[in-house]
């Protein structure tokens, strides 16, 4: 028969030493000395030992609940980042309430710290998270490339939500923004319309690994009855900018982020949707009715969560050796900016 898994109980009477101080040495405890919390640590790994954070975690609470059901903890970061544009908030907030939904579902909570220069730092946050007992964390979208790489991830699992994270490399979730806008490029051309025309902030499509630009590219190369419209992608969009790629391309339908771009195609002359199309990229940011695509962002949510909490529930902490990348399309959303069939 194999031998036994270890335990801090055998541990423990294999070093001479109670079982309160090995679990404090494991969990990195300032009281105990630095030469035995190494020797333990030696020993624990040479005996293949693997703690379980929601163990500890589970005792835990039920002493502060006085045995009632277990809620675990998860943590939601998000950066604080000045150049983040204000719409995002929305995006995140919707996350964060998918997120918890789940979470709580699942038997978990989940409570938000916010890290940059007027929130805590990371070395602050890698330390409250470790008092309390939290080892999941939820990364929200950064803006810029983020960078919790000063985390010491050996006691953490991690999930972020959204497409690439280097440092560190984690398992993500989020929008498959080329298969969205492919699908919905195919309903355009349903409701025939042969000219979509398409137009992006640079750091956008940047941040996306330029999968926008990708799946309008694919589409117009083929797709039979489309006649190409280069897409406008630059640093900014502003209505003069706009007009003239209009006036010269006259795409039949627009998609892009900003619904301001209606009243400007309605300033060239044209009717929105008698003779010309818009759909907003993400609902989220229309600031009138439209067609456009729902990203999705609180099924995100709730899928990272999913994973981060089966990753807990797994013993699996750490940057993993393969991170995967979990994508979830677009809803599609009618409006009034779009004719109904086509002409």
């Amino acid at each position: 028969m194999p031998d036994p898994a270890p335990t801090l109980r055998s541990l423990a009477r294999t070093l001479g030493l109670s079982r309160t101080t090995v679990s404090d040495a494991l969990r990195g405890s300032p009281r105990v000395d630095p030469n035995t919390a190494a020797r333990v640590k030696r020993a624990a790994r040479e005996a293949g030992y693997r703690r379980n954070p929601l163990a500890g975690a589970l005792m835990s609470e039920l002493r502060r609940s006085r045995g009632t059901a277990f809620r675990g903890v998860l943590a939601a970061v998000d950066f604080l980042e000045p150049d983040r544009p204000d719409y995002a908030a929305k995006f995140h907030a919707e996350l964060v309430t998918g997120a918890q939904a789940r979470a709580t579902e699942l038997g978990f909570k989940l409570e938000r710290f916010v890290v940059g220069r007027t929130g805590i730092t990371v070395q602050r946050l890698d330390s409250i998270l470790l008092s309390r007992g939290i080892h999941g964390i939820l990364l929200l979208p950064a803006w810029d490339e983020p960078d919790l790489s000063n985390l010491d991830w050996s006691h953490y699992a991690g999930v972020y939500t959204d497409y690439i994270i280097e440092r560190p490399a984690l398992h993500s979730v989020c929008s498959d923004h080329y298969r969205s806008l492919l699908a919905a490029l195919q309903r355009l051309a349903g409701l025939g319309y042969k000219r979509p025309g398409l137009f992006l902030q640079k750091h956008q499509d940047e941040r996306l690994q330029h999968r926008w630009g990708a799946a309008f590219r694919t589409f117009q190369e083929t797709h039979p009855t489309t006649r190409p419209v280069p897409a406008l992608v630059a640093d900014r969009i502003g209505p003069e900018l706009f007009q003239a790629w209009f006036r010269k391309h006259k795409p039949d339908v627009v998609l892009g982020h900003d619904t301001q771009a209606i009243e400007w195609m309605e300033a060239c002359g044209v009717e929105v949707p008698a003779t010309t199309g818009f759909v907003c990229l993400n609902v989220l940011r229309r600031t009138r009715p439209c067609a456009g695509l729902d990203l999705q962002p609180r099924q995100l949510g709730a899928r990272g969560a999913e994973l981060l909490i089966a990753q807990l529930q797994r013993n699996e902490a750490g940057i993993p050796e393969w991170p995967s990348t979990t994508t979830i399309p677009a809803h599609w959303v009618d409006g009034p900016t779009l004719r109904s069939a086509p002409p």
